[in-house]
């Protein structure tokens, strides 16, 4: 008999085989035996068919074919079926990157695990076992999801990180998820401020443990990297999925970018205003206006004690002009349910339409380094809309500085 094990609050599954013993996999990248394959999760996806589609990297040049093995609660066991490979379009040169491992549903197999090998013959190798996820929704727990991915390196943008977190809640979020790599330790007791208050999940991604990773987005800016970006194509797809029947709607974005309705005061108010605006969509995507860190105003200098680390979201108010032809840097909301592939800055593959929104309705509110330095002051604009919630801004972000001792 094959036993699956599981933590002690579970019951172990028992399925026919061969006396081996099956450890299920509760890391979030999990490598095979060949490390040229990493899986993330499992998740059911009968939207086109009855089929479960599990997250992968791969290396696309030798990964060729692959079978899922479902572990049937049923005779027969275990059946092992072909599965598609899926490689998502846009890697930007990296030799690893996302793929969907595509696996159509055996008849008569009533299956709650999978396991992904290169053999579709079982051998005696310790092959990791995956939880198949989403296989019954539940209704929505909450109405806006932030995805942020990927938090890397010594990061410690305490002021504009919590500045954002509490704008993210006065818009209307009720949850944030981070795909988390590294950080400072003054931000990981912020982390762990935001996990305490049941508002963060924290996503652990150790993907430098398996590949050599880039913080650029392109692989020819550093040649000897494998996947850019610390993974975070993977991240925004596994994101989607992980929050597809929790969320009615999810945005993608990083931590210094704030979603920011132009007229309306939440996302909830905008959302029923793009509805109506754009109907039979599920991606909307939302122009990137840089507001250089480096040009400050004045105001809301003394809002914040001096000893906080980071940028001040409320100083600024002066965007770059768009270059002319050039390609805007777009961030997303969507209709999880209805989007199959996402990239960072559009949806690769999607039911009903992905439309550009209007910049009258919503723009992405991105406080950086400037993207033309050389511009001064006068060729920049003056947009004070985020204005709009500093009073209680100000005073949220201050009662969680309290809290970790800042003041």
């Amino acid at each position: 008999m094959l036993y699956i094990k599981k933590e002690p609050e579970e019951k172990a599954r028992t399925f026919p085989d061969n006396n081996k013993t099956f450890v299920i996999s509760r890391d979030t990248i999990t490598p095979l035996e060949n490390n040229k394959t990493f899986i993330i999760a499992a998740y059911y996806d009968g939207r086109e068919s009855s089929q479960v589609r599990v997250l992968t990297i791969i290396h696309k040049e030798d990964v060729k074919e692959l079978y899922c093995w479902f572990y049937c609660m049923n005779d027969p066991g275990y059946v092992s079926v072909k599965a598609t490979i899926e490689i998502h379009s846009l890697w930007f040169g990296f030799s690893y990157g996302p793929a969907d491992v595509v696996c159509p549903e055996p008849l008569n197999c009533s299956s709650q695990h999978i396991s992904i090998h290169w053999s579709k013959i079982r051998n005696t190798n310790n092959v990791p076992v995956f939880e198949i996820k989403n296989r019954n929704p539940q209704p929505f727990s909450v109405n806006f999801t932030v995805c942020i991915s990927t938090m890397f390196g010594n990061q410690d943008n305490i002021l504009q990180f919590i500045q954002a977190i509490e704008m993210y809640r006065l818009l209307g979020a009720q949850k944030v998820v981070i795909y988390k790599n590294g950080c400072s330790k003054a931000m990981g007791r912020v982390l762990n401020y935001y996990v305490s208050e049941e508002f963060l999940e924290i996503v652990p991604w150790p993907i430098d443990t398996f590949l050599r990773t880039s913080a650029d987005w392109h692989q020819n800016m550093n040649p000897k990297s494998q996947i850019g970006y610390y993974g975070q194509l993977s991240a925004l797809n596994d994101c989607i999925y992980r929050n597809m029947y929790k969320s009615r709607y999810v945005t993608l974005n990083n931590m210094d970018e704030i979603i920011l309705p132009r007229h309306n005061k939440t996302w909830g108010e905008m959302m029923e205003t793009l509805e109506k605006t754009y109907p039979d969509t599920s991606v909307y995507l939302v122009k990137n206006y840089i507001y250089p860190k480096k040009i400050t105003v004045p105001n809301f200098q003394t809002a914040f004690p001096k000893n906080v680390p980071g940028i001040n979201n409320l100083q600024l108010i002066y965007y770059e002009p768009e270059i002319p032809n050039s390609f805007n840097n777009r961030k997303m909301i969507v209709n999880p349910r209805e989007v199959i592939q996402v990239s960072v800055h559009c949806a690769l593959r999607v039911h009903k339409k992905s439309v550009h929104v209007s910049d009258n309705i919503v723009r992405l509110h991105h406080g950086r380094t400037p993207m033309q330095p050389n511009l001064p002051k006068t060729s920049l604009i003056r947009d004070t809309t985020i204005w709009k919630y500093n009073s209680t801004l100000i005073t949220n972000v201050n009662k969680v500085l309290r809290q970790l001792n800042y003041h």
